[in-house]
């Protein structure tokens, strides 16, 4: 039964990921929205002609199987029948918010927008409806069209129990509940808004008594003026008055001049502006003085927003999705991933108890009694805590380690004393039949799919069967090393697939580092969704080393660019800049971006440092000591990491660690600062910690195929034009030396260096050191001359230089080609 169910929940999930499904279901989709467009406009016809022919067709709603019967209804019978059942026997005038709800919720679902949206919609109008019916039933009681059936029986419900005053007061009340909650009218909204009407209103009271006063004295001048032409007997010819200092208006003359010709007007003059007028730019205010030439102006006041900008263009367009660009990308299904016949762990009793007798007989030889003993099965090792006699030393029992393991006759006893939290000591004993732990099991796992972490990887499962999910965005550098094929590339595979099946193409961004050249190329085929890249390059997974010096200063560029944004926005890590982005906070125009996570993996790191040496060394430190903050996190593989291989400062910065099996103490001191891994037993058995226990996982394990098929699934999809675009990194040429010697500033034993290199085929310092007795500044400045000349290849790292002559004949030949083009 329980296998019926797993196969037909298995065909369910084909039959939703098969493509021709989805495309029939948006089909249906387009073509019900168009119905529910069609039927609002239906509805809004049948409506309005409810209000002009209702009357006529009251009997033939009755009727509506006579086809004898005529309808007046724009719409015929079916029209009449649904005006009449919506607006007299429903809720009145306000059923044509109906209209308004069936077309948004049509166009919804013909334009494919997500219908979550609509719930707030639905609510409010349907709130809405119910208000207005009992509001128009209250008021109109003649009219039983306006409020309808529904707001008339209403209405006379509340008013049996609340009285009429008590109803328009819940009226009252539902009014100022949509206005709140949605209109959003708040408190201090309304403040603002009268402060401000009573401020014009000052402002304009006061501008008019200004005027008022300007006018007074205008006119009073003028009368002055006035009755000093007629005092004179003379008459003399009347010139046009000239006015400088007052702006005038016409109406202002009206009460001083008896006739027009006595003033005249020019025609710039100025007129004073209406006070109902609507102003954009508040001007000045001119304060008055005694002394005309004096001038008091007093700047105007800035204008205060109430509503937060920001959080009116989330209310009109949302918060910034990050994934709209690809928002029908679609992640990998579980059932890509390969299904083992033998998952789940068998316990075998008769081993665990044989286990038990022996531990406990071995220790009871040296003297060591135990109270009490309990095993927990693992996939691939069993833990027995033992609860030893009081007065029994804990170093006695760890000193027993290689005795234990040879009455067991196991490979990798590992003894914990004490395990952390607990007061028990445990020793970890190899089950004889391991199980494997596969991919599917860890993805499909709760504690995986509900994890709420920033960039989650599911490692494997632990002793007690747990699946074991840490955050690499908390570590925040990862350190995975071991000996040669114990796991490390598969536990490699196992965090970017991890990442795959939970973070979106916007969210994450990977950048692949593969000396080995054939372990990451499989990701070359999500290049457009997932991986990041320097600009005019043609493949995204880099196996040059030269390109891997490039691209980690290119990350140090990234780095510090976002660093600026950080400090921009005020914030202290991606996390917040992001949600501070989304919610539209920061101005795009301003540079600012959504930043991605962005993961840099290794493969095989003691290979760069033996070819590039410090010109890796260098990014990787400043990376693993500045990246957390800003989202970029390093992954780092390598087989045993020696101090000549990372350096102290680079470790000290990777406190997440992740042990394969070693084969000695020392490698394993080496790894964690403690011993342990040279007691794993291989195939994905390893040791977790971040700084503080040691946590014994048995790594998840995918194979090539399933990778395969997953990249596939993803490749398939509609992806971003290109690669995400790492800053552009030019390097410094020769490493800022000036080789451009002149020919006669070459060392007096340049000829005899030259043959010398040529003969040997290796152009390094040291040998010229030894063969012409140099110190090392003179032998570097040969070779910095005979690079120059075109003789040796340009610094490889801890490599020696190439040597582009192959003989002494070619090299004679060329000192004489030199000499015939000075």
């Amino acid at each position: 039964m329980a296998k019926t169910t797993k196969n037909s929940k298995q065909e369910n999930s084909k039959e939703n990921n098969n493509p021709n499904i989805q495309v029939k279901t948006k089909q249906y989709k387009m073509l019900f929205g168009v119905l529910l467009i069609l039927f609002a406009v239906g509805l809004l016809i049948s409506f309005i002609s409810f209000f002009v022919n209702g009357e006529h067709d009251q009997s033939a709603v009755n009727a509506f199987d006579n086809r004898n019967e005529l309808t007046e209804n724009w719409l015929g019978k079916f029209g009449a029948y649904i005006s009449h059942l919506f607006i007299y026997r429903g809720f009145g005038v306000a059923s044509f918010l109906f209209v308004k709800l069936f077309l948004i919720t049509g166009a919804f679902f013909a334009l494919q927008l997500p219908v979550k949206k609509l719930k707030n919609t639905w609510f409010w109008d349907l709130f809405a409806i119910i208000v207005l019916s009992i509001t128009f039933g209250f008021f109109a009681t003649t009219l039983p069209e306006l409020g309808g059936t529904v707001g008339y029986e209403m209405n006379l419900f509340l008013q049996d129990y609340i009285g009429r005053a008590g109803t328009l007061l819940l009226l009252l009340f539902g009014i100022v509940i949509y206005i709140i909650f949605k209109i959003k009218v708040s408190p201090d909204a309304i403040k603002a808004f009268f402060e401000k009407k009573k401020k014009d209103l000052s402002e304009n009271m006061s501008s008019l008594s200004q005027t008022e006063n300007n006018d007074t004295k205008t006119a009073y001048n003028l009368e002055e003026y006035a009755v000093e032409e007629n005092d004179l007997e003379e008459p003399k010819e009347e010139e046009p008055v000239l006015v400088s200092k007052f702006e005038i208006n016409k109406e202002a003359l009206k009460p001083t001049i008896e006739h027009a010709s006595e003033i005249q007007l020019e025609p710039t003059l100025k007129t004073i502006t209406p006070v109902n007028e609507p102003i954009s730019k508040q001007e000045p205010e001119i304060i008055e003085t005694d002394d005309d030439a004096f001038v008091i102006e007093k700047a105007a006041d800035e204008d205060v927003i109430v509503e937060n900008l920001a959080a009116k263009l989330v209310e009109n367009f949302g918060e910034f999705d990050p994934t709209l660009e690809l928002s029908n990308y679609k992640f990998p299904t579980i059932d890509l991933l390969k299904e083992y016949s033998t998952v789940g762990i068998t316990i075998n009793q008769e081993e665990l108890e044989e286990n038990k007798n022996k531990i406990v007989e071995t220790l009871k030889n040296y003297g060591i009694t135990i109270s009490q003993i309990k095993a927990t099965v693992g996939p691939s090792v069993t833990l027995y805590e033992i609860v030893p006699e009081a007065g029994i030393r804990i170093s006695k029992i760890k000193s027993l380690e290689d005795d234990i393991a040879l009455s067991l006759a196991a490979l990798g006893i590992r003894i914990i004393a004490p395990i952390p939290g607990k007061g028990t000591i445990g020793i970890e004993v190899p089950n004889k039949n391991p199980t494997m732990v596969p991919m599917k099991t860890v993805i499909s796992s709760a504690r995986f799919q509900e994890a709420e972490m920033e960039l989650p990887i599911a490692l494997g499962k632990t002793i007690s069967n747990e699946t074991f999910v840490v955050d690499l965005a908390k570590m925040p550098h990862l350190l995975m090393a071991g000996a040669t094929g114990q796991g490390k590339s598969v536990g490699l595979n196992a965090v970017l697939t991890s990442l795959l099946y939970k973070k979106h193409p916007a969210e994450v961004k990977f950048v692949l580092v593969d000396p080995k050249k054939v372990e990451l190329t499989l990701f070359n085929k999500i290049e457009r969704h997932y991986l990041a890249k320097l600009p005019d390059t043609e493949d995204a997974i880099i196996t040059d080393n030269t390109k891997v010096i490039n691209t980690l200063n290119s990350l140090c560029i990234e780095m510090d660019n976002r660093y600026n944004l950080l400090k921009e926005a005020m914030v202290r890590n991606i996390k917040e800049y992001n949600e501070k982005f989304k919610s539209r906070k920061l101005n795009p125009e301003n540079g600012h971006r959504f930043l991605p996570y962005i993961v840099l993996v290794v493969d095989e790191f003691a290979d760069l440092i033996m070819t590039a040496g410090k010109e890796v060394e260098t990014p990787i430190a400043r990376l693993a000591q500045l990246a957390r903050a800003i989202g970029i996190h390093l992954i780092i593989a390598t087989q045993r990491p020696s101090v000549n291989v990372i350096t102290g400062i680079i470790k000290a910065n990777f406190p997440a660690r992740i042990a394969f099996r070693v084969t000695s103490k020392i490698d394993s001191r080496t790894i964690l600062d403690t011993q342990g891994a040279d007691q794993l037993i291989g195939r994905g058995d390893l040791l977790y910690t971040n700084g503080n226990d040691l946590v014994r996982v048995q790594c998840a394990f995918v194979d090539t195929p399933e990778v395969d098929r997953i990249v596939d699934f993803i490749g398939s999809q509609k992806a971003y034009a290109s690669a995400y675009l790492l800053p552009e990194y030019v390097g410094e040429e020769g490493n800022s030396v000036n080789l451009d010697f002149d020919i006669s500033e070459r060392d007096s034993m340049f000829r005899e260096a030259a043959e010398i290199i040529v003969t040997a085929q290796q152009g390094s310092a040291s040998l010229l050191q030894r063969k012409l007795k140099l110190g090392y500044n003179r032998a570097g400045r040969l070779i910095d001359q005979l690079e120059a000349a075109g003789i040796v290849g340009p610094f490889e790292g801890s490599k020696a230089r190439s040597v582009n002559i192959p003989d002494l004949a070619s090299l004679e030949q060329f000192f004489i080609n030199e000499q015939n083009n000075l």
